[in-house]
């Protein structure tokens, strides 16, 4: 087991951005970096033993400097949406950054994935890792309340990846975190995801508005291009959301919010490489990458060539009081983790 750190480049103001790889004794690999907490790579063998990186990224730091689809990133204060970018909390309504229409996507234009994290690597028994912190100041993207955040990126030998949050404040805000990685299982240019079989535990989704904005109601997936109870193809009833040309849903995970239990499974038919999502978090978006353009600001990754499984609070928690609350108050500490696991279908 080694870590390695390297250079991976520097932002405009001539700061440096250090790369880690962490590589486990089978020799699989899992690539990170300090500029949005971001995942980089997992490289990981197929059935018959090549190993390719399974996630989303570009090559080098540039494209990560403006805007880009989130490969990878850490995503805060808010991940998905607010609506019409305000909430209130104590009677006091807190305006927030419209980056999104009149709403709030991903914590606004300067959200968490556009910040250089402080990082240190470490190794602790069987887990190689790294941590990051973040301090938002109060007033951040609108958001009440100086937050302490920390990252932690966790690899071993069992191939699997887990991501450790937690958070802080000093006064009531609102908090959802989530790692916005793109998968694809054949590898990252290996082309459509679409034949990937997709098992999701969830009863339930959350209805949304034409905006995609929950409306506070739970839709049951029976009967709806949304049921992955049994696995599915992810590509079988696209065709049946053309609102939204494919998947951009959050399901409600089965089993108690807090504790660690399954929430996805996905298989690739093509190379034999799995991938199981264990979350403590109440909720997972499925995101079937609609809107990449396939050219060099996506690098070079097209619509559904790729997918997300975002765990998290519900999206507009703040807005709708009868989903679980994402306020978090002083004194009190924001934790949630989230496992995937890399395998192999045997014969």
């Amino acid at each position: 087991m080694k870590i390695q750190q390297t250079e991976f480049g520097k932002t405009a103001d001539q700061q440096v951005v250090s790369k880690y790889v962490l590589t486990n004794s089978l020799g699989n690999q899992v690539g990170l970096m300090d500029w949005g907490a971001s995942l980089l790579q997992v490289v990981v063998p197929d059935r018959s033993g090549e190993s390719v990186n399974v996630n989303c990224a570009f090559d080098s730091l540039s494209p990560y400097l403006g805007r880009h689809p989130y490969f990878g990133s850490t995503i805060g204060r808010f991940c998905n949406r607010i609506e019409h970018a305000k909430f209130t909390i104590d009677g006091v309504e807190y305006p927030l950054d419209k980056n999104h229409g009149d709403h709030q996507l991903h914590g606004g234009a300067d959200n968490f994935s556009h910040r250089l994290w402080e990082s240190e690597s470490f190794q602790d028994g069987d887990d190689l890792g790294v941590r990051f912190r973040l301090t938002s100041p109060d007033g951040d993207q609108g958001f009440p309340g100086k937050l302490a955040v920390v990252c932690e990126y966790r690899w071993n030998d069992q191939n699997e990846l887990s991501f450790h949050y937690e958070a802080q404040t000093d006064k009531p805000t609102h908090v959802n975190l989530t790692n916005h990685s793109y998968w694809n299982l054949s590898g990252m240019h290996a082309g459509k995801a679409t034949d990937h079989i997709v098992q999701i535990k969830a009863d339930q989704w959350l209805d949304v508005d034409d905006d995609l904005i929950p409306t506070g109601k739970l839709n049951d997936v029976s009967g709806t291009p949304l049921d992955f109870r049994q696995p599915t193809a992810i590509g079988k009833r696209l065709a049946q959301l053309p609102d939204t040309n494919g998947y951009d849903h959050c399901y409600v995970v089965r089993g108690k919010a807090g504790t660690l239990r399954p929430a996805g499974r996905v298989i690739d038919p093509a190379s034999g490489r799995t991938m199981d999502v264990e979350t403590t978090q109440v909720g997972m978006q499925l995101y079937s990458a609609n809107h990449l353009p396939g050219d060099d600001s996506s690098a070079k990754v097209g619509g559904h060539e790729a997918f997300c499984m975002e765990t998290q609070h519900y999206p507009n928690a703040p807005n709708r009081p009868m989903f679980p609350t994402t306020l978090l108050l002083p004194g009190s500490t924001l934790r949630e983790t989230t496992l995937h696991r890399f395998g192999v279908l045997s014969d």
